[in-house]
């Protein structure tokens, strides 16, 4: 299992303490350091079954420094996911990818289907 991450975001955190409460092994990596591929994020998308929006990290800076909100509908879905391409900061994190399992975010109901 993959879990993609920023380590000072706090939900990062929380999804991590929940994944090692719960014994489940993982890969844990830094998401500004190791940013996701075009070819990676256009796989987790496909398997995530959400809209690519949900792939925005939109509570983020830089999301709105580049006023994305304005921006994004105009977009086309491979314009986005080239974008999101170009910098970590720019995806919503944690991910985690287990198989053909991508969940994007923490939710505990969600992580409770990775036991």
């Amino acid at each position: 299992m993959l879990f993609v991450c920023y380590p000072k975001c706090t939900t990062c955190q929380k999804a991590k303490k929940w994944l090692v409460a719960h014994e489940i092994q993982f890969v844990e990596r830094h998401i500004a350091e190791d940013k996701p591929s075009y070819e990676e994020l256009k796989e987790w998308h496909a398997k995530s079954g959400l809209p690519l929006k949900k792939f925005f990290n939109t509570s983020g800076g830089l999301y709105k420094e580049m006023k994305l909100k304005d921006k994004l509908p105009t977009m086309s879905e491979e314009e986005q996911l080239q974008l999101l391409s170009t910098n970590g900061m720019l995806v919503k994190r944690p991910i985690v990818v287990d198989g053909d399992k991508v969940l994007v975010g923490f939710k505990e109901a969600d992580y409770e289907g990775l036991k």
